[in-house]
Order: structure tokens, then C-alpha cells, then sequence
């Protein structure tokens, strides 16, 4: 299937895409702030240039589009249309995503990743939901994790 706009108008599309300050990082910043939680968010000086840095939990979150990150889930879909650009694409994030997250545990900071799916869609979780996931992790859990629509497991790159 071809696609539906010029290149030119994809491309315009496509640079319009935020890339820090989502809405989604927003609503993990609300989240993070109403729980009393200190946080400075998109760390230069740290690999991947995290969302979220908590200093005093030792803590790193990003905020993972579902599209841009692979995952599995609903909101993924690979495009019908230049398959093996956004597949290369995709692929080299994931990969990338993956080496930020090796180089932050040796440097002994644990990481979560919250999956847009968790925040947006129909099978989002609440607020109350997402603080309880977030809490349960700062607190009790001593490993990178990852929340999505579905709770909150171990992060195992795929």
C-alpha cells in the first residue's frame, strides 16, 4: 500500500514528532512530583540521556514510545510502506536502547523503562496504578524493570 502523503509532507510530518517533553513524560512527571520525589530529568551527562535521573534512589526512568522502541504490544505496528527503512530504524533504537541500559548498570544505577502503553490507550493503567508500580520499584525491587498495560516485570532485552 502506498502511502498516502508526498515524501515532503512525511517528512514535515515526521520532524513534528516531539522528542522530549511528551505528553507522556509529562504525566510520569506529574506522577513523580505529586509522590514527593526529587528528580532532574534529561541528563546530559548520563548514557541515553535519560527522561527521569533520581539521585537519591540511584534510579533512571525512561518513557518508551511503543512505535519507536518495538514493543510488543497493541500500539506496534510496523509500517506497510518502506518496511525495511523503519525496521532498520526500529532495530538500531532498540539496539541503542539496549547499550544505554548495559553502560547505566555497570555504572550501578537501575533502570525502568515505562512503556507508552501504560499511559496512553485503552489498556493504560491509573495514576494510583502507575505511583503503586513506580513505589513498588524505588523501593523493594533491586533490578531494571519496565512497566507496561500489563504491570511491571524484570527488563529483559528482547
Amino acid at each position: 500500500m502506498a502511502d498516502v502523503h508526498s515524501r515532503d509532507i512525511r517528512s514535515k510530518n515526521m520532524r513534528a514528532i516531539r522528542q522530549q517533553d511528551t505528553v507522556i513524560e509529562q504525566r510520569v512527571a506529574a506522577l513523580l512530583s505529586n509522590a514527593g520525589l526529587s528528580w532532574r530529568a534529561q541528563d546530559k551527562t548520563l548514557p541515553g540521556r535519560p527522561d527521569f535521573v533520581l539521585h537519591s534512589h540511584q534510579a533512571i526512568i525512561f518513557v518508551h514510545g511503543c512505535f519507536w522502541h518495538r514493543h510488543h504490544c497493541y500500539l506496534f505496528k510496523l509500517p506497510e510502506t518502506r518496511t525495511g527503512f523503519w525496521a532498520g530504524k526500529i532495530n538500531s533504537n532498540v539496539e541503542r536502547d539496549k547499550r544505554y541500559i548495559q553502560q547505566l548498570e555497570e555504572k550501578h544505577w537501575k533502570v525502568l523503562i515505562i512503556w507508552e502503553c501504560a499511559l496512553r490507550g485503552k489498556l493504560h493503567l491509573s495514576d494510583p496504578q502507575l505511583h503503586d508500580r513506580i513505589e513498588e520499584w524505588l523501593l523493594d525491587i533491586p533490578y531494571s524493570a519496565e512497566i507496561d498495560a500489563n504491570g511491571i516485570r524484570r527488563y529483559q532485552p528482547d
